[in-house]
């Protein structure tokens, strides 16, 4: 059977490794490396779809356990799924619920079997196991969808972290032969194991075995020092199948997505620059700009003199520091189109700058610029 996600290699950086390609998928390619803006509720967060579409977003991501406990997994099914319920004709990625039901912490309970937990909403009790999480991702119609898998806790014991491992492998198995439309949706498994390279290099080695459609890399970026994420990305990334996509799971700051593609991932997400936005803060070319400060009353400049969105074309740090101040909803949007725009720009260049075997040099300017460390 011919897999519905394909993955073409164009050009991998003389200088660092990274690669640059074109994922296809039934609703449209997707050129990477690629930030993948986060729309957990079936919208991101204060955004129109056309608004997406100006900032030039590829593909978004939906949640599998938001959208099953409201409005309901049969529900988007009868709208004719979620393309057509939030009226989005291009590629979208569901998770598979794994980190939402793994940060309920106290309102769970993990057996082989699955996960039964609390909803967040009213406290009512759910059964998450593989074959459920196909039928709820089936019933939405995305384009990829995300194995059910455990994601421990940061610092895990290796027995803890071993059995867990293991366990999302079996869970991985269990949601191959539960998905109904393998020619329509590609499954991607997600390695764990941690921070330990013998459970990740199992969890890699078992997995690619189910021969599935992609590859992700789940359980880290979940609070851990840098030096850490760093470790196991650099470990784990250059030694997934390289003729398939490669997913970074959480990510969405400037310094983490471009270490991200310069260890070989193609693919990243996060919710970072719309949250960060809901509480006054832009992603600038000389690094977080905090608009709600006292010193930005005053200042009749864009957010970013460097950046063409509309948000910097049209209006002043005063005025979104204004509208911010008053809790305006407007406020939340300007910063959410500019920061989604800012990372899609970046990911834009980052492209540029693999193509012309540059990546290493354009990282050290932009780092300096930015205000990161190397």
């Amino acid at each position: 059977m011919n897999s519905p996600i394909t993955y073409e290699l164009l050009h991998v950086c003389k200088q660092t490794g990274a690669r640059r390609g074109v994922i296809h998928t039934p609703h449209g390619d997707i050129q990477t490396p690629v930030f993948m803006p986060v729309g957990t509720q079936a919208t991101v967060k204060s955004l129109t779809p056309e608004e997406l579409k100006e900032i030039n977003a590829q593909i978004i991501l939906s949640n599998t356990y938001h959208l099953y406990l409201r409005p309901g997994h049969k529900l988007v099914e009868e709208a004719g799924g979620l393309h057509n319920f939030m009226k989005w004709d291009r590629p979208i990625l569901t998770d598979s619920g794994g980190f939402q039901v793994f940060s309920l912490k106290d309102l769970r309970t993990i057996t082989e079997e699955g996960v039964e937990f609390k909803s967040h909403l009213d406290g009512s009790r759910h059964l998450f196991t593989p074959e459920k999480v196909m039928e709820i991702e089936n019933s939405l119609g995305a384009d990829i969808i995300m194995a059910f898998d455990e994601c421990c806790p940061y610092p895990s014991t290796y027995e803890y972290t071993q059995k867990s491992m293991e366990r999302t492998t079996r869970w991985a198995k269990r949601c191959k032969e539960a998905h109904k439309y393998p020619e329509k949706q590609g499954l991607f498994g997600i390695i764990q194991g941690g921070f330990y390279k013998d459970l990740r290099k199992k969890s890699l080695d078992d997995l690619v075995e189910l021969d599935l459609p992609g590859y992700a890399i789940g359980g880290i970026a979940i609070g851990e020092p840098r030096e850490e994420y760093l470790d196991i990305l650099r470990y784990v990334a250059p030694m997934m199948p390289e003729n398939k996509p490669r997913y970074m799971m959480g990510i969405g700051s400037p310094d983490y997505l471009i270490e991200a593609v310069m260890a070989g991932i193609d693919m990243g997400d996060c919710v970072l620059p719309t949250r960060i936005a809901r509480h006054g803060t832009a992603m600038t070319s000389n690094g977080k700009l905090v608009v709600r400060n006292a010193n930005y009353e005053r200042d009749f400049t864009p957010l970013d003199d460097e950046c063409d969105c509309y948000t910097c074309r049209n209006y002043t740090r005063a005025y979104i520091r204004h509208l911010i101040k008053a809790n305006e909803i407007l406020g939340f949007r300007l910063l959410s189109i500019h920061n989604l725009y800012f990372l899609t720009k970046l990911m834009d260049r980052v492209k540029i700058e693999i193509e012309r075997d540059n990546l290493g040099n354009f990282r050290e300017e932009f780092y300096h610029k930015y205000g990161y460390k190397l």
